[in-house]
């Protein structure tokens, strides 16, 4: 069924969200996965040739979500209003995402970490407060890619295969994620890079 969590890690879909589906002929996990790849592969370019230079604002992190979701989902580039298997209180998002967004910019500025570093942060953070109702890794990666380009630094590997299928790299990423919540971020420095 659209919208199950098939993958661990995977957030489940409420029947209101689902609802929010835009192409009507999708049937299948299958498909809505392979229709989300190509809207994806749209808001990548989008972010690539964007000219918007507050990255590290929240309505480039709305629009860039909007841009990869747009043509699938309605509540695309909307903070989610419901709870979920991961993520703060939805009344909390914006609050926290501002705090972040302000974070990252405090560390850019004053060279707390390494920029890897910095953007490993940024990453698990992003992941942890879950704005959206789904999509949140793959617009957290992407992101992190934008942010990496625009300070000059190559954007991150992430293991080199792809992270939504169960098994392999995917498991190796949420154990570096669950170990990043603990405060250890050296396996999702190691990950992104591998």
């Amino acid at each position: 069924m659209i919208g199950d969590a098939h993958a661990p890690g995977a957030t489940p879909l409420d029947p209101d969200e689902v609802r929010g589906l835009i192409p009507m002929h999708i049937r299948s996990q299958a498909e809505l996965n392979q229709w989300e790849q190509a809207n994806i592969l749209d808001g990548s370019a989008w972010a690539i040739r964007s000219r918007e230079q507050a990255v590290l604002s929240e309505r480039f992190v709305r629009e860039l979500h909007r841009r990869m979701f747009g043509n699938t989902w309605r509540w695309a580039g909307t903070f989610r209003t419901t709870g979920k298997n991961i993520g703060v209180d939805a009344t909390q998002i914006a609050v926290q995402l501002r705090e972040l967004l302000e974070n990252v910019r405090y560390w850019i500025e004053h060279q707390t970490f390494p920029l890897d570093e910095i953007a490993v942060r940024f990453h698990h953070r992003l992941v942890v407060i879950h704005p959206f109702p789904n999509g949140n890794g793959r617009h957290a990666r992407l992101m992190i890619d934008v942010l990496l380009r625009r300070y000059g630094a190559k954007a991150f590997s992430w293991g080199g295969s792809n992270l939504e299928t169960a098994g392999g790299a995917r498991d190796r990423y949420l154990t570096a994620l669950r170990a990043a919540d603990t405060g250890d971020f050296a396996e999702l420095l190691a990950f992104v890079r591998t």
